[in-house]
């Protein structure tokens, strides 16, 4: 670019750095609780799933420790704890989502702030101040290389390691000066590639987890006189030229300061690719205004159609998934699942519904051999403003039901409230620890502004 980025990451850091409680409008401070709170709900479930199983047991042995909470596991040190509270926060495909930035910012960056904040024994405020900060150096960054860095980075690795530095530094009160090392090493450390995707390989875990380690180091090494590029962004190999073929500096400072950015946040309510949200939601407005019933779908449909933006389906295209990782990222498996069962959760990822070759289910299978996906220039062209698609279900008659949207439900733009975030939280952990658990955790979470130490609040919610 120009001259307009020149200093860029320095004003970025001078902005984090000197974020306190009080600068938090107080429509910001209610977006980073519905936040905290939908990040615990997925953090908990997903903390006694096998790839979360496995990072406990490694982090395990990095040597024992006592300063943060692992869900599920033994505390840890607050790098351990924030590596194996990620992984498990991005598991089940319910954390939280910015379409801008096509970036989930609470697995990496939640887990680092509540890490740091034990340690540090910060109070609430200090917590979602931290919580609030990340989010902002993450998702300007992520809106500033995207969509051309979506092509082979993920960011909820790579920009999202930004915003977990940027959170941890505030809980350690870095001054400016240290917050742009913080953020210096953050950006050297980003990493995180899509190859994953064509194994269903468990990187994508990883990704949130080291992004939430790495935010956490590099604090660390900040507050110890650790020094970090200077320019990590606007630099000449810096992270913009060298992972965007076409980057905008000018997202990092459009409202820096006084719009803050996690009042843009979505919320998931179906168990898979938030790419699949939109043409979701198309599919159960479509059977319930049939009032369909089951077997009734496959009877009278004929052929679904959907068609979706291009950086999406590249994600989402796998036609006949045969595991329930590919089945996450399968836009025609959840279309299909939606309109013959009218929900798209855990349940309907549930292993036994795989095979070696395909979908099990002969209903399941039946539609998906009827469904066509396609990429439509018109909702590329939309993209990452809006996550847009359309659905046209022909039925055996002759008749063609059309549905379709720019936002999936839970978007700032199509909303969901506070009490279906709470309702999803304790729906995905009552099951797992019992309801007494599940409330007290949420009444928690209702508390952290009040909390006077973090350390406190997560240390005895599981055995």
């Amino acid at each position: 670019m120009g001259d307009e980025s020149e200093g860029l990451t320095r004003r970025l850091a001078e902005t984090l750095a000197a974020a306190g409680f009080g600068d938090l409008p107080r429509e910001a401070i209610a977006e980073t609780l519905r936040a905290a709170l939908d990040w615990l709900g997925s953090a908990l479930a997903g903390s006694v799933e096998a790839p979360a199983r496995m990072a406990q047991q490694v982090v395990a042995g990095l040597g024992e420790s006592q300063e943060a909470t692992v869900f599920s596991a033994r505390r840890s040190s607050a790098a351990g704890a924030a590596l194996a509270n990620g992984v498990a926060s991005h598991i089940l495909e319910l954390d939280d989502l910015h379409q801008g930035s096509t970036l989930h910012a609470a697995a990496p960056i939640i887990p680092a702030a509540l890490a740091v904040a034990e340690r540090e024994h910060a109070d609430g405020r200090a917590f979602l101040t931290a919580v609030a900060v990340g989010y902002e150096a993450a998702l300007r960054i992520g809106e500033a290389v995207n969509p051309s860095h979506y092509r082979f980075w993920h960011p909820t690795g790579t920009a999202a390691t930004f915003g977990a530095a940027a959170a941890a530094a505030s809980l350690m009160k870095l001054d400016a000066a240290r917050m742009l090392d913080a953020l210096g090493t953050a950006g050297t450390q980003a990493a995180g590639l899509w190859e994953f995707n064509a194994d269903g390989a468990m990187s994508k875990h990883l990704h949130a987890g080291k992004a939430a380690f790495n935010g956490v180091l590099a604090a660390d090494l900040a507050r110890a006189g650790f020094t970090g590029a200077t320019r990590i962004l606007e630099g000449d190999r810096g992270f913009f030229r060298a992972m965007s073929a076409s980057y905008d500096a000018t997202r990092i400072t459009e409202g820096l300061g006084e719009r803050w950015k996690i009042g843009e946040n979505s919320y998931k309510l179906h168990a898979c690719c938030g790419h699949t949200h939109t043409a979701i939601d198309a599919a159960l407005e479509l059977r319930t205004a049939r009032k369909w019933r089951g077997a009734e779908v496959v009877e009278q449909v004929k052929s679904i159609h959907i068609e979706t933006y291009g950086p999406g389906f590249e994600i989402v295209k796998e036609p006949n998934p045969r595991s329930p990782y590919q089945a996450k990222f399968s836009i025609a498996y959840v279309v299909a699942t939606a309109l013959l069962e009218g929900r798209v959760g855990l349940d309907q990822f549930a292993a036994a519904r795989f095979g070696p070759e395909g979908v099990r289910d002969g209903d399941l299978a039946a539609l998906l051999a009827r469904t066509r996906t396609e990429v439509a220039d018109d909702l590329t062209a939309k993209y990452p403003a809006a996550w847009p698609a359309r659905l046209v279900v022909t039925l055996r008659d002759g008749a063609a039901l059309r549905g379709g949207g720019d936002y999936p439900r839970g978007h700032p733009k199509n909303p969901v409230s506070t009490e279906d975030l709470e309702e999803k939280f304790l729906a995905l952990t009552t099951p797992r620890f019992g309801e007494q658990t599940a409330r007290r955790a949420l009444d928690r979470v209702r508390s952290l502004t009040t909390c006077g130490d973090m350390s406190r609040v997560f240390c005895d919610l599981l055995p």
